[in-house]
């Protein structure tokens, strides 16, 4: 029953999401637009149940034993407060919320994408190595926001005096720096001198090693986690004493 109720709210999901990018088509949104009302009415009404039959059963856990607390305690996990993001929108403008406010915020209805991770089990793997690997991504962040200061001030210092209407400033040179790391390249900004080219040569190199770090971090704990799985699953525990024999 839990594994149908779990398929359920992931079609829904998923249907969501194709429902808000065809909704931003203006000539389908002229056609179905009543159709794509009733449906959102339908799923917002799926996942508020969803949500406060999830509130009221937290306490039936040990993490969250106490009627009132551990309640609280649930409501501010990541994955409940996605889940109230993604029906507050519909509820707003019954609360007498302006609605260029609620126009605004219409985006929030993507956070039901974040729903999926309670029922995916690809999802949940995941999320285990992101927190597993939380300190080696903060770092690699770290390294990549020194690394973007440091090519925004360096390329500021060699280019300002050949183009200081493009090289006006460093927050200006930031964007030249982003788009150089990534190796994105949109060509609007570029550096014209010998000094500035060699320079933005170097950077360029540097942004690939650098992002390639996160994908290094990743690879090793997805393998890591895979492995952890597998040797459970070969586990055998006698039926006696619950003991592994294997």
């Amino acid at each position: 029953m839990s594994r149908r109720v779990g398929l359920f709210i992931s079609a829904l999901v998923v249907l969501n999401i194709v429902a808000l990018v065809l909704e931003s088509v203006a000539s389908i949104r002229a056609v179905a637009g009543p159709a794509f009302a009733i449906f959102e009415t339908v799923s917002v009404a799926v996942f508020t149940a969803e949500y406060v039959a999830r509130v009221w059963a937290a306490s039936a856990s040990d993490v969250y034993a106490h009627p009132i607390r551990g309640r609280l305690r649930f409501v501010a996990t990541p994955l409940a407060i996605a889940d109230l993001l993604a029906v507050v929108p519909f509820f707003l403008p019954f609360l007498g919320v302006d609605l260029r406010f609620v126009r605004g915020i219409r985006f929030l209805r993507l956070v039901r994408f974040f729903k999926l991770g309670r029922y995916s089990r690809s999802l949940q793997l995941m999320m285990r190595v992101a927190r597993r690997s939380r300190r080696e991504l903060v770092l690699t962040v770290w390294l990549v926001a020194l690394l973007l200061v440091f090519a925004s001030c360096a390329m500021f210092q060699v280019e300002h005096h050949a183009q200081p209407k493009t090289f006006s400033n460093i927050p200006t040179t930031m964007w030249w720096a982003v788009a150089t790391l990534t190796t994105v390249g949109y060509g609007d900004i570029y550096p014209v001198t010998p000094l500035g080219r060699l320079l933005a040569s170097l950077i360029a190199f540097l942004g690939i090693g650098l992002f390639a770090l996160p994908t290094g971090i990743l690879g090793a704990g997805f393998v890591h986690e895979l492995e952890k799985r597998h040797r459970v699953a070969e586990q055998v525990n006698c039926p006696h004493c619950g003991g592994t024999l294997k």
